[in-house]
Protein backbone atom coordinates (compact mmCIF):
# COMPACT_ATOMS: atom_id res chain seq x y z
CA UNK A 1 0.00 0.00 0.00
CA UNK A 2 2.99 2.14 0.86
CA UNK A 3 4.13 1.68 -3.21
CA UNK A 4 0.50 2.57 -4.40
CA UNK A 5 1.12 5.62 -1.88
CA UNK A 6 4.36 6.96 -3.70
CA UNK A 7 3.08 6.27 -7.00
CA UNK A 8 0.34 8.77 -6.38
CA UNK A 9 2.02 11.44 -4.68
CA UNK A 10 4.61 11.17 -8.06
CA UNK A 11 1.86 11.93 -10.63
CA UNK A 12 1.29 15.67 -8.92
CA UNK A 13 2.70 18.57 -9.33
CA UNK A 14 5.34 17.79 -6.28
CA UNK A 15 6.78 15.13 -4.53
CA UNK A 16 6.95 13.24 -1.34
CA UNK A 17 9.48 11.24 0.46
CA UNK A 18 8.61 9.11 2.97
CA UNK A 19 11.05 6.78 4.65
CA UNK A 20 10.14 3.85 6.50
CA UNK A 21 11.66 5.19 9.50
CA UNK A 22 10.15 8.44 9.68
CA UNK A 23 6.85 6.59 8.84
CA UNK A 24 7.15 4.88 11.58
CA UNK A 25 8.48 7.13 13.74
CA UNK A 26 5.48 9.15 13.00
CA UNK A 27 2.90 6.28 14.13
CA UNK A 28 4.26 6.38 17.43
CA UNK A 29 3.67 10.27 17.95
CA UNK A 30 0.14 11.21 19.52
CA UNK A 31 -2.20 12.85 17.00
CA UNK A 32 -1.63 16.45 17.35
CA UNK A 33 -3.87 19.30 15.43
CA UNK A 34 -1.36 21.81 13.59
CA UNK A 35 -0.79 23.48 10.32
CA UNK A 36 2.22 26.18 9.48
CA UNK A 37 2.78 27.82 6.36
CA UNK A 38 6.07 28.05 4.90
CA UNK A 39 7.80 30.62 2.58
CA UNK A 40 7.66 29.56 -1.01
CA UNK A 41 3.65 28.45 -0.78
CA UNK A 42 4.77 25.45 1.05
CA UNK A 43 2.30 23.33 3.53
CA UNK A 44 4.76 21.39 6.50
CA UNK A 45 2.65 18.95 8.05
CA UNK A 46 3.88 17.43 11.10
CA UNK A 47 4.20 14.11 11.16
CA UNK A 48 2.43 13.38 14.61
CA UNK A 49 -0.87 14.69 12.91
CA UNK A 50 -0.46 11.62 10.11
CA UNK A 51 -4.15 9.98 11.45
CA UNK A 52 -4.00 7.87 7.51
CA UNK A 53 -2.83 7.70 3.85
CA UNK A 54 -6.12 8.83 2.79
CA UNK A 55 -5.88 12.12 4.70
CA UNK A 56 -2.33 12.39 3.28
CA UNK A 57 -3.94 11.44 -0.67
CA UNK A 58 -6.38 14.10 -0.11
CA UNK A 59 -3.79 16.93 0.97
CA UNK A 60 -1.31 16.08 -2.09
CA UNK A 61 -4.26 16.04 -4.53
CA UNK A 62 -5.30 20.00 -3.68
CA UNK A 63 -2.77 21.29 -6.06
CA UNK A 64 0.11 22.79 -2.88
CA UNK A 65 3.18 21.52 -2.54
CA UNK A 66 3.65 18.88 0.79
CA UNK A 67 6.64 18.07 2.80
CA UNK A 68 6.42 15.50 5.13
CA UNK A 69 9.46 15.56 7.71
CA UNK A 70 10.79 13.12 10.07
CA UNK A 71 9.83 14.49 13.54
CA UNK A 72 13.46 14.67 15.01
CA UNK A 73 13.94 17.14 11.57
CA UNK A 74 10.72 19.40 13.06
CA UNK A 75 12.04 19.81 16.17
CA UNK A 76 15.41 21.23 15.60
CA UNK A 77 13.07 23.89 13.33
CA UNK A 78 9.82 25.34 14.83
CA UNK A 79 10.45 28.50 13.20
CA UNK A 80 7.85 28.59 10.55
CA UNK A 81 4.97 27.57 13.34
CA UNK A 82 5.87 30.18 15.83
CA UNK A 83 4.69 32.84 13.07
CA UNK A 84 1.13 31.20 12.67
CA UNK A 85 0.36 31.77 16.53
CA UNK A 86 -2.84 33.19 16.41
CA UNK A 87 -2.87 36.79 18.33
CA UNK A 88 -5.35 37.52 20.98
CA UNK A 89 -6.67 41.04 21.31
CA UNK A 90 -8.88 42.10 24.91
CA UNK A 91 -11.02 43.89 24.10
CA UNK A 92 -12.24 47.22 26.57
CA UNK A 93 -15.22 45.41 27.68
CA UNK A 94 -13.53 42.32 28.95
CA UNK A 95 -11.55 44.01 30.75
CA UNK A 96 -13.90 46.60 32.18
CA UNK A 97 -11.93 49.78 30.19
CA UNK A 98 -15.38 51.06 28.77
CA UNK A 99 -18.15 52.60 30.82
CA UNK A 100 -21.32 54.25 29.79
CA UNK A 101 -22.33 57.80 30.80
CA UNK A 102 -25.92 58.05 31.50
CA UNK A 103 -28.29 60.48 32.24
CA UNK A 104 -28.87 61.15 35.71
CA UNK A 105 -32.13 61.01 37.95
CA UNK A 106 -34.09 64.25 37.29
CA UNK A 107 -36.43 64.29 40.04
CA UNK A 108 -39.75 62.94 41.03
CA UNK A 109 -42.11 65.52 38.80
CA UNK A 110 -39.74 64.80 35.48
CA UNK A 111 -39.63 61.89 33.57
CA UNK A 112 -37.68 63.13 30.09
CA UNK A 113 -35.52 65.59 28.57
CA UNK A 114 -33.97 67.04 25.61
CA UNK A 115 -30.88 66.35 24.88
CA UNK A 116 -29.41 70.00 24.39
CA UNK A 117 -25.55 70.56 23.65
CA UNK A 118 -22.87 68.30 24.46
CA UNK A 119 -19.80 70.12 26.26
CA UNK A 120 -17.06 67.78 24.68
CA UNK A 121 -15.92 66.28 21.82
CA UNK A 122 -15.05 62.78 21.05
CA UNK A 123 -11.65 61.88 22.17
CA UNK A 124 -11.72 64.83 24.45
CA UNK A 125 -10.06 63.73 27.84
CA UNK A 126 -12.23 64.34 31.01
CA UNK A 127 -12.00 64.02 34.83
CA UNK A 128 -14.45 61.98 37.03
CA UNK A 129 -17.71 64.04 37.57
CA UNK A 130 -16.84 66.01 34.90
CA UNK A 131 -19.85 67.36 32.58
CA UNK A 132 -20.03 66.13 28.99
CA UNK A 133 -23.64 67.01 28.73
CA UNK A 134 -26.14 69.14 29.13
CA UNK A 135 -30.03 68.02 28.97
CA UNK A 136 -32.86 70.48 29.32
CA UNK A 137 -36.39 69.99 31.10
CA UNK A 138 -39.36 71.39 32.15
CA UNK A 139 -37.80 73.17 34.98
CA UNK A 140 -34.15 72.94 34.90
CA UNK A 141 -31.08 72.14 33.28
CA UNK A 142 -28.90 68.74 34.38
CA UNK A 143 -25.32 67.75 33.73
CA UNK A 144 -24.69 64.85 32.29
CA UNK A 145 -21.53 63.97 34.32
CA UNK A 146 -18.67 61.15 33.39
CA UNK A 147 -18.48 58.14 35.96
CA UNK A 148 -14.79 57.89 35.36
CA UNK A 149 -11.37 59.27 34.46
CA UNK A 150 -10.63 59.06 30.53
CA UNK A 151 -11.59 59.89 27.52
CA UNK A 152 -14.60 60.02 25.78
CA UNK A 153 -14.87 57.20 22.80
CA UNK A 154 -18.25 58.14 21.05
CA UNK A 155 -21.11 59.73 21.57
CA UNK A 156 -24.63 57.46 21.88
CA UNK A 157 -27.07 60.00 21.99
CA UNK A 158 -27.49 62.77 19.52
CA UNK A 159 -28.40 66.87 20.06
CA UNK A 160 -32.11 67.39 20.39
CA UNK A 161 -32.84 63.82 21.44
CA UNK A 162 -35.59 62.69 23.92
CA UNK A 163 -33.71 61.02 27.09
CA UNK A 164 -34.88 59.41 30.16
CA UNK A 165 -33.08 58.65 33.06
CA UNK A 166 -30.25 55.87 32.90
CA UNK A 167 -30.54 56.58 29.04
CA UNK A 168 -26.76 56.26 27.87
CA UNK A 169 -25.20 59.22 26.25
CA UNK A 170 -21.43 58.44 25.60
CA UNK A 171 -19.21 55.62 25.69
CA UNK A 172 -15.78 56.69 28.33
CA UNK A 173 -12.70 55.14 27.83
CA UNK A 174 -10.42 54.74 31.27
CA UNK A 175 -7.30 53.83 28.63
CA UNK A 176 -5.77 55.92 25.95
CA UNK A 177 -5.42 53.31 23.92
CA UNK A 178 -8.84 52.15 23.78
CA UNK A 179 -10.71 55.18 22.34
CA UNK A 180 -10.55 55.65 18.65
CA UNK A 181 -8.42 58.61 18.13
CA UNK A 182 -9.07 60.21 14.68
CA UNK A 183 -6.25 59.37 12.13
CA UNK A 184 -3.72 62.51 11.94
CA UNK A 185 -2.39 61.44 8.25
CA UNK A 186 -5.59 61.42 6.69
CA UNK A 187 -5.04 64.89 4.75
CA UNK A 188 -1.34 64.29 3.93
CA UNK A 189 -2.57 60.78 2.67
CA UNK A 190 -5.51 62.75 0.81
CA UNK A 191 -3.14 65.16 -0.78
CA UNK A 192 -0.49 62.68 -2.07
CA UNK A 193 -3.26 60.43 -3.45
CA UNK A 194 -4.69 63.75 -5.31
CA UNK A 195 -1.12 64.94 -6.64
CA UNK A 196 -1.19 61.86 -9.40
CA UNK A 197 -4.45 62.84 -10.59
CA UNK A 198 -2.81 66.56 -10.94
CA UNK A 199 -0.09 65.78 -12.81
CA UNK A 200 -2.29 63.49 -15.32
CA UNK A 201 -4.26 66.58 -15.84
CA UNK A 202 -1.14 68.71 -16.75
CA UNK A 203 0.05 66.14 -19.31
CA UNK A 204 -2.79 66.62 -21.17
CA UNK A 205 -2.08 68.85 -24.27
CA UNK A 206 -4.11 72.70 -24.32
CA UNK A 207 -5.99 72.96 -27.10
CA UNK A 208 -6.01 76.61 -28.02
CA UNK A 209 -9.70 77.38 -29.66
CA UNK A 210 -10.55 80.65 -30.50
CA UNK A 211 -13.26 83.03 -29.18
CA UNK A 212 -16.76 82.34 -29.70
CA UNK A 213 -18.52 85.36 -30.78
CA UNK A 214 -21.76 85.38 -30.22
CA UNK A 215 -24.51 87.54 -31.42
CA UNK A 216 -26.14 89.98 -29.14
CA UNK A 217 -29.90 88.77 -28.74
CA UNK A 218 -32.80 91.23 -28.67
CA UNK A 219 -33.66 92.29 -24.83
CA UNK A 220 -36.70 90.43 -23.85
CA UNK A 221 -38.85 92.40 -21.86
CA UNK A 222 -39.18 92.37 -18.67
CA UNK A 223 -41.51 89.76 -16.65
CA UNK A 224 -44.76 91.28 -15.64
CA UNK A 225 -45.40 91.15 -11.70
CA UNK A 226 -48.00 88.40 -11.26
CA UNK A 227 -49.16 90.43 -7.46
CA UNK A 228 -51.80 92.85 -7.84
CA UNK A 229 -51.69 96.08 -6.60
CA UNK A 230 -53.60 95.36 -3.21
CA UNK A 231 -51.77 92.30 -2.78
CA UNK A 232 -48.81 92.54 0.38
CA UNK A 233 -45.74 92.16 -0.22
CA UNK A 234 -44.21 89.45 2.27
CA UNK A 235 -40.19 89.41 3.06
CA UNK A 236 -38.45 86.62 1.65
CA UNK A 237 -38.10 83.42 3.32
CA UNK A 238 -34.49 83.48 3.47
CA UNK A 239 -34.55 86.00 5.58
CA UNK A 240 -36.58 84.34 8.59
CA UNK A 241 -35.08 81.62 11.26
CA UNK A 242 -36.47 78.74 12.16
CA UNK A 243 -35.91 77.81 15.93
CA UNK A 244 -36.92 74.94 18.11
CA UNK A 245 -38.73 75.78 21.66
CA UNK A 246 -37.03 75.01 24.26
CA UNK A 247 -38.09 72.34 26.93
CA UNK A 248 -38.53 75.57 29.09
CA UNK A 249 -40.18 77.80 27.33
CA UNK A 250 -42.61 74.97 26.28
CA UNK A 251 -43.33 74.69 29.95
CA UNK A 252 -43.78 78.46 30.68
CA UNK A 253 -46.07 78.67 28.30
CA UNK A 254 -48.19 75.56 28.98
CA UNK A 255 -48.30 76.59 32.35
CA UNK A 256 -49.31 80.40 31.80
CA UNK A 257 -51.92 79.00 29.17
CA UNK A 258 -53.60 76.64 32.07
CA UNK A 259 -53.52 79.19 34.42
CA UNK A 260 -55.33 81.74 31.96
CA UNK A 261 -57.68 79.12 30.89
CA UNK A 262 -58.53 78.28 34.71
CA UNK A 263 -58.14 80.75 36.94
CA UNK A 264 -60.69 83.72 36.93
CA UNK A 265 -58.10 86.36 36.83
CA UNK A 266 -58.21 89.86 38.08
CA UNK A 267 -56.14 92.43 38.54
CA UNK A 268 -55.84 95.09 41.69
CA UNK A 269 -53.66 97.94 41.67
CA UNK A 270 -52.17 100.72 44.19
CA UNK A 271 -49.25 102.80 43.98
CA UNK A 272 -46.36 102.74 46.80
CA UNK A 273 -44.43 105.68 48.20
CA UNK A 274 -40.69 104.46 48.63
CA UNK A 275 -39.50 107.64 50.48
CA UNK A 276 -38.98 105.37 53.64
CA UNK A 277 -37.77 102.29 52.53
CA UNK A 278 -35.21 103.98 50.23
CA UNK A 279 -34.13 106.39 53.33
CA UNK A 280 -33.82 102.98 55.99
CA UNK A 281 -31.28 101.17 52.87
CA UNK A 282 -29.11 104.55 52.66
CA UNK A 283 -28.73 105.13 56.61
CA UNK A 284 -27.90 101.59 57.47
CA UNK A 285 -26.89 99.82 54.17
CA UNK A 286 -23.34 100.38 55.15
CA UNK A 287 -23.75 98.79 58.64
CA UNK A 288 -25.89 95.90 57.59
CA UNK A 289 -22.87 94.86 55.09
CA UNK A 290 -20.28 94.48 57.74
CA UNK A 291 -22.72 92.63 60.09
CA UNK A 292 -24.34 89.88 57.62
CA UNK A 293 -22.06 90.33 54.72
CA UNK A 294 -24.69 90.79 51.88
CA UNK A 295 -26.35 93.89 51.03
CA UNK A 296 -29.67 95.61 52.33
CA UNK A 297 -32.29 95.44 49.05
CA UNK A 298 -35.55 96.64 48.48
CA UNK A 299 -36.72 93.09 47.88
CA UNK A 300 -36.37 91.87 51.23
CA UNK A 301 -38.81 95.07 52.54
CA UNK A 302 -41.14 93.87 50.08
CA UNK A 303 -40.70 90.27 51.03
CA UNK A 304 -41.47 91.36 54.42
CA UNK A 305 -44.73 93.28 53.27
CA UNK A 306 -46.01 90.28 51.93
CA UNK A 307 -46.06 87.81 55.01
CA UNK A 308 -47.23 90.28 57.05
CA UNK A 309 -50.24 90.70 54.26
CA UNK A 310 -50.65 86.84 53.85
CA UNK A 311 -50.76 86.49 58.03
CA UNK A 312 -53.86 89.27 57.79
CA UNK A 313 -55.05 87.29 54.71
CA UNK A 314 -54.69 83.61 54.92
CA UNK A 315 -57.37 83.16 52.08
CA UNK A 316 -54.64 85.04 49.49
CA UNK A 317 -52.58 82.59 50.89
CA UNK A 318 -55.01 79.30 50.64
CA UNK A 319 -55.33 77.26 47.14
CA UNK A 320 -58.81 75.43 45.33
CA UNK A 321 -58.31 71.40 45.31
CA UNK A 322 -61.40 69.97 43.97
CA UNK A 323 -64.43 71.15 46.03
CA UNK A 324 -62.24 71.91 49.02
CA UNK A 325 -59.97 75.31 50.05
CA UNK A 326 -56.78 74.58 51.41
CA UNK A 327 -54.97 76.65 54.12
CA UNK A 328 -51.53 76.80 54.45
CA UNK A 329 -50.34 77.67 57.61
CA UNK A 330 -46.89 78.36 56.36
CA UNK A 331 -45.61 81.14 53.84
CA UNK A 332 -43.61 79.95 50.70
CA UNK A 333 -42.65 82.73 48.66
CA UNK A 334 -41.49 82.27 44.83
CA UNK A 335 -39.38 84.98 43.30
CA UNK A 336 -39.61 85.24 39.63
CA UNK A 337 -36.09 85.30 38.23
CA UNK A 338 -35.35 85.85 34.74
CA UNK A 339 -32.71 83.85 32.97
CA UNK A 340 -31.43 83.58 29.22
CA UNK A 341 -32.97 80.53 28.93
CA UNK A 342 -36.58 81.37 30.66
CA UNK A 343 -38.09 82.12 33.83
CA UNK A 344 -37.32 80.55 36.98
CA UNK A 345 -39.03 80.69 40.15
CA UNK A 346 -36.84 79.55 43.02
CA UNK A 347 -38.70 79.49 46.26
CA UNK A 348 -37.62 81.42 49.55
CA UNK A 349 -39.11 78.57 52.58
CA UNK A 350 -40.77 79.50 55.56
CA UNK A 351 -40.19 83.15 55.26
CA UNK A 352 -42.01 84.04 58.15
CA UNK A 353 -39.55 83.30 60.01
CA UNK A 354 -36.59 84.44 58.64
CA UNK A 355 -35.19 88.32 59.10
CA UNK A 356 -34.65 90.87 56.73
CA UNK A 357 -30.70 89.38 56.51
CA UNK A 358 -31.54 85.90 56.00
CA UNK A 359 -33.81 86.85 53.61
CA UNK A 360 -31.38 89.03 51.30
CA UNK A 361 -28.81 85.92 51.71
CA UNK A 362 -31.64 83.35 50.31
CA UNK A 363 -32.14 85.43 47.65
CA UNK A 364 -28.95 86.09 46.65
CA UNK A 365 -27.68 82.38 46.27
CA UNK A 366 -31.28 81.32 44.78
CA UNK A 367 -30.55 84.12 42.34
CA UNK A 368 -26.56 83.11 41.06
CA UNK A 369 -27.78 79.42 40.89
CA UNK A 370 -31.05 80.53 38.76
CA UNK A 371 -28.84 82.51 35.93
CA UNK A 372 -25.81 80.09 36.19
CA UNK A 373 -28.34 77.24 35.41
CA UNK A 374 -27.16 74.90 38.77
CA UNK A 375 -30.15 75.38 40.68
CA UNK A 376 -32.20 72.56 41.65
CA UNK A 377 -35.81 71.19 41.47
CA UNK A 378 -36.30 71.11 45.11
CA UNK A 379 -35.15 74.84 45.54
CA UNK A 380 -37.95 75.57 42.64
CA UNK A 381 -40.95 72.76 44.04
CA UNK A 382 -43.69 74.40 46.18
CA UNK A 383 -44.73 78.02 47.24
CA UNK A 384 -47.49 79.88 48.15
CA UNK A 385 -47.47 82.86 46.78
CA UNK A 386 -45.13 84.66 43.86
CA UNK A 387 -43.56 88.09 43.82
CA UNK A 388 -41.99 89.43 40.53
CA UNK A 389 -39.90 92.50 40.41
CA UNK A 390 -40.57 93.82 36.33
CA UNK A 391 -38.72 96.82 37.72
CA UNK A 392 -35.00 95.71 37.42
CA UNK A 393 -35.95 95.67 33.34
CA UNK A 394 -37.84 99.26 33.60
CA UNK A 395 -41.69 98.48 33.55
CA UNK A 396 -43.96 100.93 34.60
CA UNK A 397 -46.96 98.85 34.74
CA UNK A 398 -48.34 95.26 33.85
CA UNK A 399 -50.76 92.33 34.79
CA UNK A 400 -48.60 89.30 35.82
CA UNK A 401 -50.10 86.11 35.36
CA UNK A 402 -50.51 83.21 38.39
CA UNK A 403 -48.02 80.66 38.81
CA UNK A 404 -50.17 77.29 39.14
CA UNK A 405 -51.10 76.16 41.51
CA UNK A 406 -50.86 79.28 43.70
CA UNK A 407 -53.79 81.80 43.77
CA UNK A 408 -52.57 85.06 43.74
CA UNK A 409 -48.92 87.30 42.48
CA UNK A 410 -47.47 90.49 43.35
CA UNK A 411 -45.84 92.76 40.71
CA UNK A 412 -43.58 95.20 41.34
CA UNK A 413 -42.29 98.06 39.00
CA UNK A 414 -39.75 100.48 38.39
CA UNK A 415 -39.54 103.88 40.87
CA UNK A 416 -40.29 106.79 39.51
CA UNK A 417 -40.01 110.66 40.76
CA UNK A 418 -43.43 111.54 40.36
CA UNK A 419 -44.96 115.22 41.89
CA UNK A 420 -47.61 114.40 45.15
CA UNK A 421 -49.59 116.01 47.43
CA UNK A 422 -48.20 115.60 50.64
CA UNK A 423 -49.93 117.71 53.59
CA UNK A 424 -50.83 120.10 51.42
CA UNK A 425 -47.87 120.89 49.33
CA UNK A 426 -46.79 119.69 45.91
CA UNK A 427 -43.25 117.16 46.30
CA UNK A 428 -41.52 115.27 43.77
CA UNK A 429 -41.41 111.10 45.34
CA UNK A 430 -40.16 108.42 44.35
CA UNK A 431 -43.34 106.05 43.79
CA UNK A 432 -44.00 102.52 42.13
CA UNK A 433 -46.84 100.90 40.93
CA UNK A 434 -47.82 97.55 42.78
CA UNK A 435 -50.38 95.12 41.21
CA UNK A 436 -52.13 91.93 42.92
CA UNK A 437 -53.28 89.34 40.18
CA UNK A 438 -55.64 86.78 42.03
CA UNK A 439 -58.06 84.30 41.47
CA UNK A 440 -61.59 85.66 41.54
CA UNK A 441 -62.96 81.86 42.18
CA UNK A 442 -61.10 82.29 45.87
CA UNK A 443 -60.37 85.56 46.67
CA UNK A 444 -62.78 88.06 46.15
CA UNK A 445 -62.09 91.73 46.14
CA UNK A 446 -62.32 92.97 49.35
CA UNK A 447 -59.37 91.00 50.35
CA UNK A 448 -57.14 91.57 47.57
CA UNK A 449 -57.85 95.47 48.04
CA UNK A 450 -56.98 94.58 51.53
CA UNK A 451 -53.64 92.35 50.94
CA UNK A 452 -52.16 95.32 48.74
CA UNK A 453 -53.26 98.14 51.31
CA UNK A 454 -51.32 96.13 53.69
CA UNK A 455 -48.01 96.06 51.31
CA UNK A 456 -48.54 99.84 50.97
CA UNK A 457 -48.53 100.65 54.50
CA UNK A 458 -45.50 98.45 55.40
CA UNK A 459 -43.36 99.66 52.87
CA UNK A 460 -44.34 103.25 53.37
CA UNK A 461 -43.78 102.89 57.21
CA UNK A 462 -41.53 100.11 57.81
CA UNK A 463 -41.82 100.87 61.59
CA UNK A 464 -44.70 99.01 61.76
CA UNK A 465 -43.22 95.83 61.36
CA UNK A 466 -41.47 96.41 64.47
CA UNK A 467 -44.70 97.41 66.62
CA UNK A 468 -46.76 94.58 64.79
CA UNK A 469 -49.47 97.23 63.68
Amino acid sequence: MLGVFRRKVVTGSSSISITGKSWRTARHVPSITATCSASGGEVLIHPGIIGNVRSIYHLAQSGGAVNLRPSREFMTSPQPCVSMQMQSRKFSSDSGELVDAVVPFMGESISDGTLATFLKKPGDRVEIDEPIAQVETDKVTIDVASPEAGIIQEFIAKEGDTVEPGTKVAIISKSAEGAAAPPKKAPEEAVSQSAPVADKVEEKPKVETAPVIEKPKPASPPPQSRTSASEPQLPPKDRERRVPMTRLRKRVATRLKDSQNTFALLTTFNEVDMTNLMKLRSEYKDAFLEKHGVKLGLMSGFVKAAVSGLQNQPIINAVIDGDDIIYRDYIDISIAVGTPKGLVVPVIRNAENMNFAEIEKEINSLAKKAVNGTISIDEMAGGSFTISNGGVYGSLLSTPIINPPQSAILGMHSIVSRPMVVGGNIVPRPMMYIALTYDHRLIDGREAVFFLRRIKDVVEDPRRLLLDI
